[in-house]
């Protein structure tokens, strides 16, 4: 593990060294996809270069090497997670596919009629949609843990929310649009004593926070490559292996199966039964080079530098005239969403741009959350390791100068 160094960090993405309407780009969207190190952009031309086959299907000696790459990464990601097995890890698009699979290979056969799921007041789309189109299927009911006016859940409620109709839980680790830390380890705990199955959305965790899925004792995470420095288009889903062996398959194909007759089909063993058809052979190889970047850096060494980041940020923003802040946990991790008195967040977007600073404006695919603040959407300020104090200080003279215009 080597020294956080933000300047050698820097040196690694190139895009940062471009412009943007003739001023130094600052990137603030962090939370909606992460710039790639140098690291990754060469493993992707290296794969297609010198690699390019299919998987699991050839006995020639690329597909034999782009075998062991994309199993490499299987893997680094099981070590990364500290899942106990490599074949608890299925490679997915990301982690939308990933929910859709729990929703429809553990949701249908598992959850009936009058059956309760319970998700939380701050999930992103992601984590309500699939459930929403299960429950409409199955006749499941959705019950939602509420939330307080700093963005944290209300655990009390949590644990009344349980009945005996209960079957699955799904939360996120960190909000998307708040920045909330859950506290997952008592969350998880909490169902695991009514004998009820966990999800866990780690899409905003996993690039900035320590995960052991043994530890959590959680049931099934879910994260994306692009969030944390990899390709976009990969993803994993982690599940204990018990009940991954109970799940039937997501899809029909190639490499889900062991034998193909007209009369039956018999399935693949983990992980491969869901694995269906060819998948994104380069983001799924380039993702080991994303995390091999991360532990190089060391997570610890990477949250303790955003939270100090985090901190100087939301300081600073304090002072502006007018704003108020969405989401004042006490536990953050690298996200600022606010609004200014009287200022449309689109407006704010649009002329921070102008000046070559990219934030996120809208509901940030988390609608449930605008509503119950009673906002169309914010401003959202999302951090990364790359990130500097001096930008954010550019960042603030362009805020007071945006505001000034829009009053």
């Amino acid at each position: 593990m080597g020294t956080f160094d933000i300047h050698k960090v820097r040196e690694d993405f190139p895009i940062l060294n471009r412009t943007v309407n003739g001023k130094p780009l600052i990137y603030f969207d962090n939370g909606a996809t992460t710039h790639k190190p140098k690291q990754v952009i060469d493993a992707i031309v290296n794969y297609y270069a010198d690699m390019n086959s299919n998987v699991h299907r050839g006995v020639h000696y690329l597909s034999q090497i782009s075998t062991d790459a994309f199993e490499l990464t299987r893997r680094k990601v099981q070590a990364f997670i500290h899942a106990k097995n490599e074949h608890e890890i299925i490679i997915t698009k990301g982690t939308t596919e990933a929910m859709n699979i729990i929703a429809t290979c553990y949701g249908r056969p598992f959850i009936g009629a009058d059956d309760e799921i319970i998700i939380s007041a701050m999930e992103h789309h992601s984590n309500i949609v699939p459930w929403q189109m299960l429950c409409d299927e199955k006749g499941c009911k959705l019950r939602v843990i509420p939330m307080d006016e700093k963005g944290e859940l209300d655990i009390e409620a949590y644990r009344l929310l349980f009945s005996d109709r209960t079957k699955l839980v799904s939360f996120t680790y960190v909000s998307n649009a708040l920045g909330t830390i859950n506290p997952v380890r008592e969350m998880i705990q909490i169902a695991h004593e009514r004998q009820v199955p966990v999800v866990l959305d780690a899409a905003q965790a996993i690039q900035h926070l320590k995960i052991d899925v043994q530890e959590l004792d959680v049931d099934f995470l879910a994260f994306s490559g692009h969030k944390m420095y990899g390709p976009t288009g990969v993803g994993v889903l982690y599940g204990k292996e018990e009940l991954l062996n109970k799940m039937p398959p997501y899809q029909g194909g190639g490499d889900m199966i062991k034998d193909v007759t007209f009369e039956k089909t018999t399935y693949n063993e983990l992980p491969f039964k869901f694995e269906a058809g060819t998948p994104n052979i380069e983001a799924g190889i380039c993702l080991a080079h994303a995390i091999d970047y991360i532990d190089n850096l060391g997570i610890e060494a990477i949250k303790t530098y955003e939270d100090g980041l985090l901190a100087y940020a939301t300081d600073r923003l304090s002072h502006i005239e007018g704003i108020r802040f969405i989401g004042t946990a006490a536990h953050k991790s690298s996200v600022i969403s606010f609004v200014v008195d009287g200022i449309h967040p689109y407006d704010i977007g649009v002329l921070l741009d102008k000046l070559g600073i990219a934030v996120r404006t809208g509901h940030h695919c988390a609608q449930p959350v605008m509503n119950q603040f009673g906002i169309p959407g914010t401003v959202r300020l999302s951090l990364a390791m790359y990130n500097t104090k001096e930008e954010v200080d550019i960042f603030i003279a362009a805020l007071e100068r945006a505001v000034r215009m829009l009053k």
